[in-house]
């Protein structure tokens, strides 16, 4: 029997079609712990940037009112459980009475606290709706079944322009307009820490932005049910210092330098083949804009919208896997033999 060097490929070969989703929930909890450990959703309860405080305080008062109700009705209710009516004057049943008192007492005071929330909450909106300075940079997200699309762009300087995915780098401490797209159904943008939720419609450019006070990994999510996968439509905002952005933005809008390896040549025909009808390489000739464009794609920390993390054996077990790891993607698994996994992951290794 030969040896079998990828546990999981082999996992994968063997698994009935009925366990299907079973067995990529496994992989992806097993291939991308950090995902979670690092950036979890549940750190919404903390703000980290001025988008985000306002909306945390109008979060947090609203929760102790709803307590406070929920509390109050409760002791109402016991209370009329244990109390019994007089058997013999059992009265009429309706809201007379003693009960159409406690119905004024109810109106009297929740409707000036929900006047109250109303005013508070629009104050709120009021105060995020705008940055105190004007953004800098405009980031255009476009919304897809299931991934992010990234643009950058700088109306003084063109070649500047470049794309990325499920990625998105912005200076610290200076507030970032985003333009809000979407492909296909509407999704919406959340980045619980950095700023409230934003809906991503066809057909329409909504707008918010964000601003992060501390440099860091921020996780965004689509919180907007959206198909299949929505559960793993993720993204990162990664916030640096300006130094290390303006690096990172001029790195990025770079082509791929030519590469005369052998092994990185076939690999490129392979990606030509079999890839380029989605993904574009900007040096090469793929040229696709259904998927990522994955010129730099590992300069990136996850790939597959946070689903797994980005390592050479996570590129090429996505590519094999694809439908396997995130069922009804658009990306279809691809087979490959021995000689075009090698070359491919050769030519790969050169998107930096």
């Amino acid at each position: 029997m030969p040896k079998v060097k990828n546990l999981r490929f082999a996992r994968r070969a063997l698994t009935p079609p009925s366990f299907t989703v079973a067995a990529a929930s496994a992989s992806i909890l097993i291939a991308a712990p950090s995902a979670h450990a690092q950036a979890p959703l549940n750190y919404f309860l903390h703000a980290a940037g001025p988008a985000a405080y306002p909306t945390r305080t109008l979060g947090w008062i609203f929760t102790a009112i709803c307590v406070v109700v929920c509390v109050i009705v409760s002791a109402l209710l016991i209370g009329a459980l244990r109390r019994r009516r007089d058997p013999a004057s059992p009265g009429e049943i309706g809201a007379t009475g003693e009960g159409m008192r406690w119905i004024w007492i109810g109106v009297g005071v929740s409707g000036p606290v929900l006047a109250g929330m109303l005013i508070f909450a629009l104050f709120t909106l009021q105060q995020v709706a705008t940055p105190l300075q004007s953004p800098a940079i405009t980031v255009t997200v476009t919304a897809y079944d299931w991934w992010w699309k990234v643009s950058y762009s700088d109306p003084h300087e063109p070649a500047q322009r470049f794309e990325t995915a499920n990625e998105i780098h912005i200076p610290v401490g200076e507030p970032i307009r985003i333009v809000l797209k979407s492909a296909d159904v509407i999704h919406t943008f959340w980045v619980p820490r950095l700023a409230g939720k934003t809906q991503a419609i066809p057909g329409q450019a909504n707008e918010q932005w964000i601003q992060a006070d501390s440099p860091g990994v921020y996780r965004g999510q689509c919180s907007q049910f959206c198909g299949a996968q929505h559960a793993h439509m993720a993204f990162e905002v990664v916030a640096q210092s300006r130094a290390d952005y303006n690096n990172w933005s001029e790195q990025q809008a770079r082509r791929i330098s030519a590469n005369v390896a052998a092994s990185v040549v076939a690999g490129n025909k392979i990606f030509l083949d079999r890839c380029a009808g989605c993904h574009a390489v900007r040096g090469t000739d793929a040229s696709g804009a259904l998927a990522p464009d994955l010129t730099h794609l590992n300069s990136r920390r996850m790939i597959a919208a946070g689903t797994l993390r980005n390592t050479a054996e996570n590129q090429l077990d996505w590519i094999a896997h694809a439908q396997l790891i995130k069922p009804d993607a658009r990306m279809p698994s691809i087979n490959l033999n021995r000689e075009d996994v090698t070359n491919l992951r050769a030519f790969l290794s050169t998107l930096d």
